[in-house]
């Protein structure tokens, strides 16, 4: 269940807590009795910069924020990851709420805290006979500088997040293409942000073909979502297109991926539409200035005796011819068209979010999003800077002219594929064809979904990664 986040000015008494403390003499404001101000020194310093107290009826934690040798953004992380442990260290105790104190006027640091904290009470639940959540049901925050805002903002960007994980945790014989425009449709009434579904006909007269060719194979027609939230006073004349791959699932088409450790993940192909989804709730939740349209082609990739086949040629949206040479390139063909059809915004920029390509996760692994694009250096550098401040890093690759020569094909315009060598930066060139305005192509193939135990704070199965990055770089663009 998602915690409350809230605001108190005074902390309260015999209640589980977190001290955050920037030297370790803050300890006595807290603690007056020798023996145990001793253990918490002692355990600061044999810890790691924590302390864990256990008074039997409450629990203390005193976390000492990292010194001079972290930067500020990996002092943020560290927050983020002790979060987690105190979350693990509550759950045991069956805590069902904490406060979070500090006496420094820094805001980021306890927002930090919270929010690891906050991120890994995530539990998908819905599929479980015993629906019984172990997770918090309440934290609030206590401090100079902090107020009812830093925690209402705060919990808009969890519950996004959240929201964005319980939509790739999904299995897609419950979301498919029609069942996901169904959940954009109730999102957008919530939160406030108009919702238009194309269905199959309209893909069709749009010749959309590179969504009408990946969905071939599928049972479940397609669907093309368009989002848009525009306030009253939007900070940009032209809007930003945000665009997510909506593979709602993907066998690799003829192309068929081995399984198990391929195909067995693939319901997380769709966690670019999902950021995109989480990102308007967020945005439109907090009423930011700003103008922004959203587009997810969504389908599935499936291998039945319809589907498109290697060696088949396709006609996009943009009028390109596309040599299909793997039909588990799929995405790009989809993106291909929202692509095209953001022109019509004429945008000031497009960003577009995929789980692209392997090549992209065996490069730089989990810890960070691959991406390239030819929007302007200041705003390539915004947008990393907010990768930094939300530790949804982002490493660029290039778009260097020979790669062109990669995609080319002998009977069509394009090739879907290229060679084994650069195949994230070739998925870029395939894409850099399709739009002429300013794009961002961020590939999250490696961070979008954790198999296996959990990843600190982002929790196992989907992470919701981009959400945190998106909102970051949208604030800041407000100002």
């Amino acid at each position: 269940m998602m915690p409350e986040i809230e605001f108190l000015k005074q902390a309260l008494p015999n209640a589980h807590t977190v001290y955050l403390i920037a030297a370790i003499d803050e300890i006595k404001l807290y603690l007056t009795e020798p023996k145990a101000l001793e253990f918490a020194r002692t355990h600061l310093d044999l810890n790691d910069g924590v302390a864990h107290l256990n008074l039997l009826d409450h629990q203390l934690y005193f976390v000492l924020v990292p010194n001079e040798t972290y930067s500020q953004e990996e002092g943020l992380e560290y927050l983020r990851k002790k979060g987690y442990d105190i979350s693990k260290n509550l759950a045991y105790y069956k805590a069902k709420a904490v406060q979070l104190v500090t006496t420094s006027g820094d805001t980021k640091p306890l927002i930090a805290l919270a929010e690891g904290l906050a991120l890994s009470n995530y539990q998908f639940l819905k599929y479980k006979s015993d629906k019984t959540s172990k997770s918090l049901h309440s934290i609030t925050i206590t401090g100079p500088g902090l107020s009812a805002k830093h925690a209402e903002d705060l919990y808009t960007v969890i519950e996004a997040v959240f929201k964005a994980r319980d939509l790739v945790n999904e299995p897609v014989i419950y979301l498919t293409a029609e069942q996901l425009s169904h959940e954009i449709g109730d999102l957008a009434d919530q939160y406030g942000f108009s919702l238009e579904v194309l269905e199959k006909k309209d893909i069709q007269a749009y010749k959309m073909g590179g969504l009408l060719a990946v969905n071939e194979g599928s049972p479940n027609p397609p669907t093309f979502n368009i989002l848009e939230y525009k306030h009253a006073k939007a900070a940009n004349t032209h809007p930003i297109v945000l665009i997510g791959k909506g593979v709602v699932y993907d066998t690799g088409g003829l192309s068929l991926k081995p399984t198990p450790g391929s195909m067995d993940s693939m319901k997380c192909d769709m966690a670019g539409a999902a950021a995109v989804i989480g990102t308007f709730m967020a945005v439109a939740k907090a009423q930011l200035p700003i103008h922004l349209v959203g587009l997810i082609p969504a389908t599935e990739n499936r291998p039945d005796g319809n589907a498109i086949t290697p060696g088949d040629v396709i006609t996009m949206m943009s009028g390109k011819t596309v040599e299909v040479l793997n039909t588990d390139a799929e995405g790009r063909l989809i993106l291909a068209d929202a692509l095209h059809f953001a022109e019509r915004y004429e945008p000031s920029l497009i960003i577009d979010l995929a789980t692209l390509t392997g090549a992209a996760a065996r490069a730089i692994g989990k810890e960070g999003i691959v991406f390239m694009g030819t929007a302007d250096a200041d705003t390539k550098a915004q947008l990393t800077e907010a990768g930094m401040q939300t530790c949804e890093r982002l490493v660029e690759f290039p778009l260097w002219r020979e790669y062109e020569d990669y995609m080319k094909s002998d009977i069509a315009d394009l090739k879907n594929i290229g060679p084994a060598e650069a195949g994230a930066t070739t998925a870029g060139i395939f894409l850099k064809h399709f739009t002429t305005y300013p794009w961002l192509h961020l590939d999250i193939a490696g961070p979008a979904f954790k198999e296996g135990g959990e990843w600190n704070y982002r929790g196992k199965g989907g992470t919701g990664i981009g959400v945190r990055l998106l909102c970051e770089f949208l604030n800041e663009f407000v100002g």
